[in-house]
């Protein structure tokens, strides 16, 4: 079979004198012609390039003008060049700026400039950790208060990244936007009956997860039903909702800065999503029960409890890896990152750990943690010692932990809040306080500036009920955090 290109020049050349069987003329002549019109053209615009040009420019040799750059490619160098200076100048101008109202003299404190940037380059790394639990006055009875929307118990919460918001899920199927300056409801997303999924723009079951996006853009929910709805955080408008779990969706995270998510669930997978394209990415395989609860910072990786497998997991997501965390104690029911290298999680029997990606066992671990023994304790002194208290079945329901800090916090049954501090390179926790609250505390988490700790209350616990407390009120619990004068002791 031939195989032909149409339009490609023949390589072969005609001899001379050839006519064109068409007019007899020989293809010479058209060609001397074409030529010289194309001469008369070039000698025309070469007489107008040298009328508009200068004397200097057209005694400038060819060979000169060729090695000197032109003013456009000079600038564009320069600006190459110079860009990360000029940008880290302006940071550090703002710096100062930001120091010289912090101030009350006009001096800069260099050293504070150099200390923040050190900070700074600690967060990014994952190993900051902010002395930030000694300035806080536990002594003093915290400022409280209690916002009821919910008819059934709260199961999860989250805080918008501008701390002014708060969203709530519940048992009743339903999820509440808080705000957390009025302590007012701005909209409610009603639940369903079960049965009317496909009519009803919402959950049918149990809410079990929340999670915002950094920049507050998607609000994620997950629930019983198996799915996960995509929302506006702004108005409450359904954007999306993903299917492909086979089990309860427990747990729901953002990595930060992005619209990556994470979902976790009783059908012991976790999920990738990417919001932008609102596409499902993958599938991540390796627990051997339901899977509980997940968390996840700035890197791509994930933290997981893997409840009664008794393990925690570090999802690495690029290297396609997981690292395995045997836990001492019991179901392994909640879980929280304080920063990128150290992470802690509550257990059914009652015990929280404080782990170090880089150690396969807990740092630290305080068994019965919600026990009678730790009610006597304020600022981390005790006022009995050498006290006999009976063993008390309290499950940790919620962990919660200022990020980057050594501030955090433990919520279980026994009607109390419990804060922890940890200690110089996360080896230890020390308790510092606790606070009143009745009912099964569900959920919490810090505000980014640690003024505020918002803990979602129920009457029963956010997976089962196990237990019923009749005195206690389905509600978010706003507390706020007193600090000492100054920041000082």
């Amino acid at each position: 079979m031939s195989f032909f290109i149409r339009g490609a020049p023949s390589k072969k050349k005609k001899p001379l004198g050839k006519k064109d069987s068409n007019n007899g003329k020989p293809k010479r002549d058209m060609s001397i012609a074409a030529s010289n019109k194309i001469r008369k053209k070039k000698s025309k615009l070469s007489e107008e390039i040298v009328s508009d040009s200068s004397e200097d420019e057209i005694e400038t040799p060819a060979s000169k003008r060729k090695l000197e750059p032109s003013s456009s490619e000079s600038e564009e160098e320069e600006t190459a060049q110079e860009k990360r200076l000029r940008l880290t100048k302006q940071y550090l101008a703002q710096l100062e700026e930001e120091e010289k109202d912090n101030e009350e003299t006009k001096d800069i404190d260099r050293d504070a400039i150099s200390h923040r940037l050190r900070e700074e380059v600690l967060e990014q790394s994952g190993k900051l950790q902010k002395k930030v639990a000694q300035d806080y006055d536990f002594q003093a009875t915290p400022e409280m208060a209690v916002l009821r929307g919910h008819q059934l118990s709260v199961t999860c919460l989250v805080i918008s990244s501008d701390n002014k918001h708060a969203y709530s899920g519940s048992k009743d199927c339903s999820i509440i936007k808080w705000n957390l300056e009025s302590c007012r409801k701005e909209f409610v997303i009603p639940g369903g009956r079960k049965g009317t999924e496909d009519t009803h723009k919402g959950h049918t079951t149990h809410v079990l997860a929340l999670a915002i996006s950094s920049d507050n853009s998607f609000l994620a929910s997950g629930c019983r039903s198996k799915i996960i709805h995509v929302w506006n955080p702004g108005n409450g408008e359904l954007l999306h909702t993903f299917r492909g779990h086979r089990d309860a969706v427990s747990g729901l995270s953002f990595r930060k800065g992005t619209h990556t998510l994470y979902s976790a669930s009783h059908d012991r997978s976790v999920k990738v999503w990417n919001l932008d394209e609102m596409a499902y990415v993958e599938t991540l395989f390796g627990h051997q029960d339901s899977i509980m609860a997940i968390d996840s910072l700035t890197r791509e990786r994930a933290v997981t409890a893997g409840g009664r497998d008794n393990t925690l997991r570090v999802w690495k997501i690029i290297e396609e890896s997981q690292l395995i965390y045997n836990s001492p104690g019991g179901s392994v029911d909640c879980i929280k990152l304080i920063n990128e290298e150290h992470f802690i999680s509550g257990s059914d029997d009652g015990s929280i750990s404080l782990w170090s990606v880089l150690k396969k066992k807990p740092a630290a671990v305080v068994k019965n943690a919600h026990s009678k023994r730790f009610d006597t304790i304020t600022n981390g002194q005790s006022q009995t010692q050498n006290t006999v208290y009976p063993k008390e079945e309290n499950w940790i329901s919620s962990v919660a932990a200022l990020q980057s800090s050594d501030l955090l916090a433990s919520g279980s049954k026994d009607s109390k809040i419990r804060l922890w501090q940890c200690s110089d390179g996360y080896r230890s926790l020390q308790p510092l306080a606790s606070i009143d609250i009745v009912g099964f505390v569900n959920a919490m988490q810090f505000t980014s500036d640690g003024s505020l700790l918002v803990a979602g209350v129920g009457q029963e616990h956010r997976l089962g009920r196990w237990w019923r407390l009749k005195n206690a009120r389905n509600s978010i619990v706003i507390i706020k955090l007193k600090k000492k004068a100054d920041g000082k002791q």
